[in-house]
This record gives structure tokens, sequence and C-alpha cells, in this order.
């Protein structure tokens, strides 16, 4: 799963992808992005081979949702059942973006000895997964528009699969990364075939991350995002 990450900073999405400054309020890097916050995602613009950038809601509500509480747990989708779902398929079909990440946290159970008592516990180990070099990587999306009764809201998820690499040290799944040569093939709007995109995105997937323990208190798991 990736249930918090680290999103790069206005500027640095706007280098790596070659995108004009269009906000005169950019934003900087956030460390600990968590589930239903706004985060940046990068989608087809109306001309063809142009990128826009836009904010999210991290966790997908899909357009003909009529419950006045959004469902839960739809920040990630599992790439195995993205194409049936009916949550998900589509989305996945019509409407596919990339999320600009810096890394993401996994969180490995590990034993610990209290010093106080020289009892043995169990504990959380948070662990940082990022590319080698710490480059931009990109998490393949989907997004929906949703009416909500404040009006359309734009909303997204993050694709995951099984955790294959060093990342399966850490945990069983990972998020999808999309090489650089794949994410206008990913996003193009001639695709309409679901089945199709998530192969692709599945067959090229990178597995070369790197990994290293974080400090608990820097990623408290399971904190209450904001909305």
């Amino acid at each position: 799963m990736c249930g918090r990450y680290v999103s790069p900073a206005e500027s640095e999405i706007e280098r790596f992808w070659h995108i004009g400054r269009h906000n005169y309020d950019p934003f900087g890097r956030l460390f600990n992005v968590a589930p239903t916050t706004q985060i940046p995602l990068l989608r087809q613009g109306s001309e063809a081979g142009v990128l826009e950038l836009a904010m999210a809601r991290w966790g997908l509500i899909p357009f003909w949702w009529q419950k006045p509480k959004p469902p839960g747990f739809t920040f990630n989708t599992r790439i195995e059942e993205a194409a049936t779902k009916p949550m998900w398929r589509e989305v996945v079909r019509t409407s596919r973006c990339l999320v600009p990440a810096a890394g993401w946290y996994e969180w490995e159970e590990v034993e610990v000895t209290d010093p106080s008592t020289g009892e043995i516990k169990k504990v959380k180990q948070p662990h940082f997964l990022h590319l080698p070099g710490n480059r931009i990587l990109t998490f393949a999306g989907v997004m929906s528009s949703w009416t909500s009764p404040e009006g359309e809201q734009l909303t997204c998820s993050i694709l995951t699969r099984t955790a294959e690499g060093p990342a399966a040290d850490v945990h069983d799944r990972m998020p999808v990364i999309l090489p650089d040569d794949v994410h206008s093939a990913w996003i193009d709007p001639k695709e309409t075939d679901g089945m199709e995109a998530l192969a692709l995105a599945h067959e090229t997937a990178v597995n070369t991350v790197e990994h290293h323990r974080v400090n608990r208190a820097s990623t408290i798991q399971g904190t209450k995002a904001r909305s």
C-alpha cells in the first residue's frame, strides 16, 4: 500500500516536467502527505502532449457517488482489480493521471527491548523508500471529478501492486512507479482499453528503489488527515 508519501515542491515538478509557472503562490515540498489531503497531479491538458498541473483530493470519489460521506480507503487502487471493480473500471479507461513524488513510507513490524523493563515489544518501524539518487518518481494514478454540495471536486487514487525488489523487504505492496518514457502513454486519452493501460503499467513498473529507516516520530501512521 501507499498511505504516506513525500510530495515535491511545485518548482521541482515544473522543472522535471518542463511546465511553465501558472501559480503565483507556489507550494513547497510536503514531507508527510496523508489521505484526504489535497495533492498535486499531472494530467493531459487541452492540447495534445501538454501536461497540466492540478490539485486533487487524495482518495477517489467516483462521479456517480451519491452518498454524503465519501467512500473510505480509496486512496490506493489495487492494479489487479482496477479494470473490473465498479469503483475503478471507468476511471482506468478514461481518467488516468501522474502523481509526482519524492518517495513514500512503509512500516515494518520489528521487535525492540524496553530499556526500563527489559520487555520485548513489537513496534512499527517506518522506512522511507525512494529512487537511487533521490530522483523524482511518478506514481500511476487515476482521477475523477465529483460534484459535492460545495461544488465540483477533483479526486484521485494511486495504483499499487505486489512489491518486488528491495521494497519487498519492508512491505508486501508498493505503488506502481512509471518510468519516464511511459508517462505519455499512461495518460493518453486515446487509450480507452483499461486492461491494456494496466498491462503497460505493470510490465514497465520500476522495481529499483532504495530504503532506510526513519524516526518514528516524524511519520505518525494512522493520523487523520485534513480535508
